[in-house]
C-alpha cells in the first residue's frame, strides 16, 4: 500500500472513531436526560362542563404546567361574560386561576402568556386587566386574530412552573 493509502485510510479511520465518540456520547446524555424526565401527565379537567372536551385544561411535564388556552366564558352559566373586553380579560385570568388553584399554584407561578386578540384595537383596554393579575411581568407574545372561539373577544393560555 503506497503512503497515500495508508494516510487515507488512516485518517477516515480516526474520523469514523471520532465519529463514533461523539455519537455514543450524545446518546448517553439523550438517555441521561430522557432518564431524568418524568412522562407527561395529562390531569382531568375540574369543570364538568369539559369532561368530554378533546383536550387537556393542563398538561404536567415535570414542574413546568401548560395550560389550555381560555376565553372569557362563566363555567357556571356556559356562556361568554357580557361587558367587552375588560370583562372577557377579567374572567379568561379568572379561568386561569381556578386551573391553577386545583394544582396549587397561583398567578405568581406563570411565566409565559400567549395572548390572543379579536381585535387589536383591545391591546389597551386588555393590557390595564392583565397587569392587575400579572405583576411579576411573565414573558408574553400577543396577536390579533379573527374570530375566536364562542366569539371570544380575546383567549389567554399560560405556562406556570410548580414547586
Amino acid at each position: 500500500m503506497s503512503y497515500l493509502n495508508y494516510r487515507y485510510w488512516l485518517g477516515l479511520g480516526v474520523f469514523f472513531l471520532l465519529v463514533g465518540c461523539c455519537c455514543s456520547t450524545n446518546n448517553e446524555e439523550d438517555s441521561a436526560i430522557q432518564e431524568q424526565q418524568s412522562p407527561p401527565i395529562f390531569h382531568p379537567t375540574h369543570e364538568p362542563s369539559k369532561v368530554n372536551a378533546p383536550y387537556s385544561d393542563i398538561v404536567q411535564v415535570d414542574n413546568l404546567y401548560f395550560l389550555a388556552g381560555q376565553i372569557g366564558k362563566d363555567h357556571t352559566k356556559g356562556t361568554l361574560v357580557e361587558g367587552g373586553i375588560e370583562a372577557e380579560t377579567r374572567q379568561c385570568l379568572e379561568n386561569i386561576k381556578a386551573v391553577l388553584a386545583q394544582h396549587d399554584m397561583s398567578m405568581a407561578n406563570v411565566v409565559k402568556a400567549l395572548v390572543i386578540l379579536d381585535d387589536i384595537n383591545d391591546f389597551a383596554a386588555f393590557n390595564e386587566v392583565y397587569k392587575t393579575y400579572l405583576p411579576q411581568k411573565p414573558a408574553r407574545t400577543t396577536f390579533a386574530a379573527e374570530a375566536l372561539a364562542a366569539g371570544a373577544k380575546i383567549e389567554i393560555e399560560v405556562v406556570a412552573v410548580g414547586d
